[in-house]
């Protein structure tokens, strides 16, 4: 098949978490033989956002390093020859963060005759917290939708925005997150994540803050959007905050501590239950005990209490962080136990599987278009 991928970037994952399970999928799609082309527009913030750090340029190139397959064509909606990027296109993917113009000048493409299939990407909870934001996005000639989660789904469906929606989980690209076994861990716990729109502020004090200073440990922190008042929060928890890391060197960030923390925001405990997001996948894939704030694993991807430790108030997490760096077998165990799940279910492979039952379904023969590529995958 030739596929296109039209993403805010994944070139940079600056605050732009979709960018990692997008690389993987792509990724995935051109290794099994498939002609993957993406597209992301020239002025993205995430990109600039990125080249604005110290490291950004070096992190950068390191990006198109280790994802040779994704190389990006860079556009201005002004100047895109829309109707000669399609040309030829068995599948057109379009993610939720593109422009509203963007979005509806492919469905009247799909609509005046285009043979490709066009879908809608959703991995965002803004179709619970700002539905009128979604709504501007016209999808009536899309043939449908691909949420991150059945909740989302159905919403899509429930509202009218799409006469058709499939749940497609994000999931963990196990080439690049995996255990680094060779590193010896130098801290007790690291927790990567923004600091965000104050959607989490109170559940970071309980769930990270609190525990780590009551129990004296020595703790790491990456992440972008903290202002003062968050970093002053965590020099007075004894955590060093580390800043900004480039989604590559997490695997790295996870081995070199004992363990590590989840604690979702607010719309995904709240509104939007069974939707972990990608930091779950990757950290259980890089083999790093978990121990998670509340939510309501309602689709069953995991099994809490084996494959990773849920803590229900601040106190518990302190207690649960106290029994799992003092018991390294434990540690072990549900690192195995994790990883194991992610391996059988939740890898950018099943993903891509899950994507081609849908072509099928809707119409699209999914044979590579270079069978060679899969054999030498295969082999």
């Amino acid at each position: 098949m030739r596929v296109l991928f039209f993403c805010h970037s994944l070139l940079s994952d600056w605050n732009h978490g979709h960018a990692h399970f997008l690389r993987g999928i792509v990724t995935e799609l051109s290794e099994r033989g498939h002609d993957v082309h993406v597209y992301e527009p020239y002025e993205a913030w995430s990109l600039r956002n990125l080249l604005a750090e110290p490291r950004g340029p070096e992190a950068l190139e390191a990006v198109k390093e280790l994802y040779p397959r994704v190389t990006p064509h860079r556009y201005t909606l002004d100047t895109l020859d829309l109707e000669s990027a399609v040309d030829g296109a068995d599948l057109v993917i379009v993610h939720e963060w593109s422009t509203p113009e963007l979005v509806q000048r492919l469905g009247e493409l799909r609509a005046g005759g285009g043979r490709f299939r066009l879908l809608f990407h959703d991995t965002h909870h803004r179709s619970v917290t700002a539905p009128q934001e979604l709504a501007r996005y016209e999808l009536k000639h899309y043939d449908g939708v691909l949420a991150f989660g059945e909740v989302i789904r159905q919403l899509y469906v429930a509202r009218g925005w799409s006469h058709r929606a499939w749940t497609w989980h994000e999931a963990a690209d196990t080439r690049a997150f995996r255990p680094l076994t060779f590193v010896v861990p130098q801290e007790d716990l690291v927790w990567s994540g923004n600091w965000g729109d104050e959607e989490r502020t109170a559940d970071l004090h309980e769930f990270l803050l609190g525990p780590v200073k009551a129990l004296g440990l020595k703790a790491r922190v990456h992440g972008v959007r903290y202002p003062d008042s968050a970093r002053k929060a965590l020099k007075d928890a004894g955590i060093t905050y580390a800043g900004w890391l480039p989604n590559h060197e997490a695997p790295l960030a996870f081995a070199r501590a004992r363990v590590t923390v989840h604690v979702p925001r607010r719309p995904y405990v709240e509104a939007l239950p069974g939707i972990p997001t990608i930091r779950v996948f990757e950290a259980l894939a890089c083999g790093i005990p978990l121990v998670s704030a509340p939510w309501w694993d309602a689709e069953g991807l995991f099994k809490p209490g084996r494959d990773f430790l849920v803590a229900r108030t601040g106190e518990e997490m302190q207690r649960t962080l106290r029994m799992l760096l003092a018991d390294e077998p434990l540690r072990r165990e549900l690192a195995t136990q994790g990883r194991r799940r992610v391996l059988a279910r939740h890898t950018c492979t099943h993903r891509v599987d899950e994507l081609l039952i849908i072509c099928r379904e809707l119409g699209l023969d999914t044979r590579a278009a270079q069978p060679l590529a899969q054999e030498r995958v295969t082999a």
